[in-house]
Parts: structure tokens; sequence; C-alpha cells
């Protein structure tokens, strides 16, 4: 698997009421084709990594842009 792109998807906690993102970590991007849910794969991974519960994981976000930026 040498090689291949790997992109760095940025993960924010993102607070609605004050309207700001804080990025706190980050996702991999490793598939290389497009298969129409790879943001959506993306943000659950995000999700799983980084919330606690699932009252958190709703304000868990991605970038995506950063999955398919060159």
């Amino acid at each position: 698997m040498t090689g291949l792109p790997v992109k760095n998807v940025t993960v924010f906690q993102v607070d609605y009421v004050r309207k700001t993102k804080v990025p706190i970590g980050t996702v991999i991007e490793r598939r290389t084709k497009d298969r129409g849910d790879n943001i959506l794969g993306l943000l659950r991974l995000a999700r799983k990594a980084y919330a606690s519960s699932p009252e958190e994981a709703l304000n868990i976000a991605i970038d995506a842009r950063g999955a398919w930026a060159s």
C-alpha cells in the first residue's frame, strides 16, 4: 500500500450556541476512489474516536473540504 495518497481531515468540536469550531484532532482518509459515502464514513469514524457520549457525538464535525482537496 505504499505510494497511495493519504489525506488528513480535521475534526472539530462545534459549539452551536457560540458558533465556534475548535479543532480537536484528525482522521485519515485512505480511500483513493469516491464511493459516495466517504465523508459520512469519516464523520462516523471521527465521532467514534472523539465523542464520549451520543450527545457529544452531535457536536463533532469534520472539514469535508480536506478529504478531497488536492
